[in-house]
């Protein structure tokens, strides 16, 4: 896969199994994040909700991507996921099937996201914003909180 490429080249199944092509959110600001339930940062959904819900009209959607690389936690199927995102943080946003976002059966979604910000993905909540026009703009730091990044979500709505 070359740099050339955008999301809406990406067509990944959603939690419930359904494929959904990544070209559904052209034109947005798009903030994608590998997720898990049982991690010292899993608190970070709320942030991540409430993004969603403010910069949503505005333009902005939240993606996330659960991952069981970082200390396995994130072990539930998706039916737990999805009920554990939905009861514990009233997640509203698009939320994915599990994948690997490092190593030999790394999503190619994570190719092209690492490729212009290499390096492995160095634990859960790591995120990418992706520009209006599809290309991986800034590559940020799972410890970085979701309110962290209002300035440059609200620069480039």
């Amino acid at each position: 896969m070359t740099q050339n490429h955008t999301l809406a080249d990406f067509t990944l199944p959603l939690l419930d199994g359904a494929l959904q092509p990544l070209s559904a959110y052209a034109g947005k600001l798009v903030l994608i994040v590998n997720t898990a339930s049982k991690c010292g940062l899993t608190p970070q959904y709320e942030g991540l909700e409430h993004l969603y819900q403010t910069y949503g009209d505005r333009g902005l959607v939240v993606l996330g991507f659960p991952c069981n690389q970082f200390a396995g936690q994130e072990p539930g199927s998706a039916a737990e996921i999805a009920e554990f995102c939905s009861l514990t943080y009233d997640v509203s946003f698009p939320m994915f099937a599990k994948i690997d976002v490092n190593g030999p059966d790394q999503s190619p979604l994570y190719t092209w996201l690492k490729a212009g910000h290499p390096g492995d993905i160095e634990w859960n909540f790591a995120k990418f914003l992706i520009d209006r026009d599809g290309t991986v703009a800034q590559r940020i730091a799972p410890d970085t909180q979701p309110e962290a990044l209002v300035p440059a979500i609200e620069r480039r709505l």
